[in-house]
């Protein structure tokens, strides 16, 4: 049985066992058999390590009254927790048709109640109850999250700004600005989806003054700029990513070569390029870059000089496959040669690697997500180092 489960039964237990005293010491009432053997067969299911049996039967006698709320608030949550969510939604109704309850418990079990829909993916019940509760001071702060929670989910983003906005006013929760930033750059793609370039380059705007650090907003921003090939502005936004996290460098080669080579200036592309080199940032995306820059300006030999530079200080199998690829377009060998060979593992090594992965879970992917789809964290999926790079 989970340890978990034994000690949230363990006071059920007591508590029932404490009540069979006062019904004794009680001269007025006389004590249940019943419920005393009720409350000793629950107790030897228990002992037996047969939950389920134990968990019933103490729900069965644990009538509802002020004294014995908790107690079903508890086998409710530890029934949401073991996965049992039409249990756990048939004790909180259970307690929400009782005339005795007071008005706070009544809004708690309306909120407990509001978790289990969720659970269950019933968002619009959810959401209505969490509405309810977060009229509540004490239950406002947990209420507005998974309110937050259920718009994330149904992809309302203007109605997760709105809750998010009220949570900010709220201590605990001081990190709220990177998540409306993330939401009003979800408002900016769908508006780029639908042509509407303005409105999305006016969200980004806002979502960068929400968090001056979103690089979602300046690979975006970016993007229309270069779209409406202002090369100088979307280079601007591009480097800026340097200084907000300069784990998502490799995010803006392909764009930045782009704007640098209409304008003309990869005199600059490469100069700044060599900077990011020199402080180790970049990684080797940047370096098989610069080394095909070099390459097309001063020969395959200065390029080649280049990477054997950079392996004797930082080791790469993306680096060293190169290295090995342009030897053998050089001199061709055999296929039994030990270079061919050698090239054919590293490259069997690299494939199939994830690119990128989740800093919170260690979920892993090809593709960058900016909600991590297993733990539902933000801005915690990044690029990820190739093997022994970085």
């Amino acid at each position: 049985m989970e340890l978990g489960l034994l000690y949230l039964l363990l006071p059920v237990a007591a508590f029932s066992g404490w009540l069979i005293g006062r019904n004794g010491t009680n001269q007025e009432q006389r004590p249940r058999k019943d419920f005393n053997a009720d409350y000793f067969k629950g107790l030897n299911y228990l002992l037996n390590e047969q939950a389920d049996k134990a968990i019933e039967v103490f729900v069965h006698m644990l009538d509802i009254d002020s004294e014995t709320v908790e107690t079903h608030f508890a086998l409710g949550n530890l029934f949401l927790r073991r996965g049992e969510v039409d249990r756990a939604i048939r004790i909180h109704q259970n307690l929400i048709a009782r005339p005795t309850l007071t008005r706070t418990q009544r809004q708690q079990a309306l909120f407990e109640l509001g978790k289990d829909y969720l659970r269950a993916g019933l968002l619009d019940r959810a959401e209505t109850l969490f509405i309810q509760a977060a009229e509540n001071s004490e239950l406002a702060p947990l209420a507005l999250w998974h309110l937050l929670e259920v718009y994330q989910l149904e992809k309302e983003w203007q109605k997760a700004i709105v809750v998010a906005q009220r949570l900010k006013g709220i201590k605990s929760f001081k990190d709220i600005n990177p998540l409306i930033a993330h939401f009003l750059c979800e408002e900016a793609e769908e508006s780029l989806r639908n042509k509407h370039t303005p409105e999305a380059m006016r969200l980004v705007k806002k979502a960068l003054d929400e968090d001056k650090d979103c690089v979602r907003a300046s690979l975006l921003e970016a993007q229309m700029e270069i779209a409406r090939q202002d090369y100088k502005k979307a280079i601007r936004s591009l480097l800026r990513i340097e200084y907000q996290d300069a784990a998502f460098l490799s995010e803006i080669l392909k764009p930045l070569r782009e704007s640098y080579n209409h304008l003309g200036t990869d005199d600059e592309l490469l100069s700044y390029m060599e900077g990011v080199i020199q402080q180790r940032k970049g990684g080797s995306s940047f370096v098989l870059l610069y080394a095909e820059l070099i390459g097309e300006r001063n020969g395959r030999d200065a390029a080649l000089s280049f990477l054997l530079y950079y392996l004797n200080n930082q080791p790469s199998l993306r680096v060293m496959k190169k290295v090995i690829e342009w030897r053998l377009q050089s001199h061709p060998l055999s296929e039994s040669s030990d270079l061919v060979q050698l090239n054919n593992i590293i490259g069997a090594r690299l494939e199939g690697k994830p690119a990128y992965q989740c800093r919170n879970c260690g979920f892993t992917a090809r593709m960058l997500n900016w909600q991590c789809p297993t733990c539902k964290q933000w801005n915690t999926v990044k690029p990820l180092p190739v093997l022994e790079d970085e």
